[in-house]
Formats: C-alpha cells, sequence, structure tokens
C-alpha cells in the first residue's frame, strides 16, 4: 500500500508539471518550520515541531509534512504525510496523499484528502480528511491568524481539532471529537525567514478519548508556555 501510494503521487506530480513551460513556471521548492519549540517550564521540556517542504511549480507540487513530540527522552508522537498538491483557486490547494504515524505504536496509515488555503479575513486553514484501518476516519481542521502589531511584532492565535469516526484504543483515539488545542504565540522577526516566539497554548481531551488517557495514568488536559522559532526558506 505504501509503495503504490507512493508511486501514484510521483507518478501524477511528474505527469501533470511536465505541461507547464520550464521558463514560464519554474520549478520552486520551499521549506517552513512553523514550530519548532520547548514546551513546558519544568527541567524536562518537550520538543514540539510542525513543519512542511514542497517541491513544484504554481499549480502542483510535491509535499511533505512533518510534526511531533519528543518527551522523556523518548520520541511520544511523530507523523509524516506525502501529498500530491494542486491549486484549485487563489491561494488554495487541495491535497491527496498518504499519512504514516511513526508513533505511537502500533503504526498507523491513512489515505490524505485535504484543502490548505487562505481563508476569507485571511486565516490560515488547513484541513484533512484521514481514511485509516477498519474504516476509520478523522478529520483535523487547524487555523491560524497573523496580527501585525509592529513591522517586527506578530501576535498568531491558532486552533487545532481532532475528530475520529471510531475507538481505537491501542493508539488512544476515541469516537466523536478527541481533542482541542488552542495556543497563542507573540514573535519578533528578525527577518522575514526567522522569527523566535514565546507564547502559551492549552490542550484537552474528549469522550472516549479523554477516557483512554485517564487509563494510563495521563492527564485529559494541560497548559503550558512555549518558546521557539519560526524558520522558513
Amino acid at each position: 500500500m505504501k509503495r503504490i501510494a507512493f508511486v501514484l503521487l510521483l507518478s501524477t506530480f511528474f505527469s501533470s508539471t511536465s505541461f507547464a513551460g520550464a521558463e514560464d513556471d519554474p520549478l520552486l521548492t520551499m521549506f517552513k518550520l512553523d514550530q519548532f519549540e520547548l514546551s513546558g517550564v519544568s527541567a524536562e521540556n518537550d520538543l514540539v515541531w510542525q513543519g512542511q517542504f514542497w517541491l513544484g511549480k504554481d499549480l502542483n507540487k510535491l509535499m511533505l509534512k512533518s510534526e511531533g513530540e519528543y518527551a522523556d527522552n523518548k520520541l511520544e508522537q511523530a507523523e509524516v504525510q506525502l501529498l500530491y498538491s494542486r491549486a484549485i483557486a487563489s491561494f488554495w490547494d487541495v491535497q491527496l496523499g498518504w499519512r504514516h504515524d511513526i508513533k505511537p505504536a502500533p503504526n498507523r496509515d491513512w489515505l490524505v484528502m485535504g484543502v490548505q488555503g487562505l481563508s476569507p479575513y485571511y486565516f490560515e486553514t488547513d484541513i484533512a480528511l484521514f481514511f485509516g484501518k477498519h474504516g476509520n476516519i478523522g478529520l483535523r481542521t487547524q487555523f491560524e491568524y497573523e496580527f501585525m502589531l509592529t513591522q517586527k511584532w506578530v501576535l498568531s492565535p491558532e486552533f487545532e481539532a481532532n475528530i475520529y469516526s471510531k475507538d481505537d484504543r491501542n493508539i488512544a483515539i476515541g469516537k466523536g471529537l478527541a481533542d482541542i488545542s488552542i495556543g497563542l504565540r507573540l514573535r519578533y522577526e528578525i527577518e522575514r525567514e526567522f522569527a523566535p516566539y514565546i507564547g502559551i497554548e492549552t490542550s484537552k481531551y474528549f469522550g472516549n478519548t479523554a477516557d483512554f488517557v485517564r487509563s494510563e495514568a495521563g492527564k485529559t488536559s494541560d497548559t503550558r508556555w512555549v518558546a521557539g522559532i519560526k524558520v522558513w526558506f
């Protein structure tokens, strides 16, 4: 399944980009690390990352996304997504591909269908459906807004929610609304491409997901300070 998905993505990408003129529509790349931060104020700070890389042209791109968390001297959560991204309107792409959950174990693989772009009032939006094993379907919604306080200082409220159609006790996922995360980050853009930031984030588990977390002696809600950098080039 993984090999077939990879081959289909590559063949779709290269066949679609071959029709554009090389001079008018050059091949471009973009790397963006939205979050690379220490989370918490104790001696055992968690390291959290979220970023993406894409290669392509105006209409067609091959995209790699990754996010995860390293805590207590081990990898707690990690996922990668390999996507074909197609522009369908100004500032909007539709995406199709594959997601692999490295952690927690056991591993999970998902078919991905989503949209990413800039919604009205300039909300950065990333919405994806994940089709997994035994018919489990996940929905992830992510929104971010930027307030330009000055030419250098930027305040960014962020919101994320995850919903699933079925229980998956092995990886502590419950049916219905699983979790919500709300963050507020203040960054200083030394350059547009490099900005350290500080912030605060609160997260909460709900329903069956919260029950699974409690059964493993975990916390169902948490509020923590964060400090990190945002980089793109």
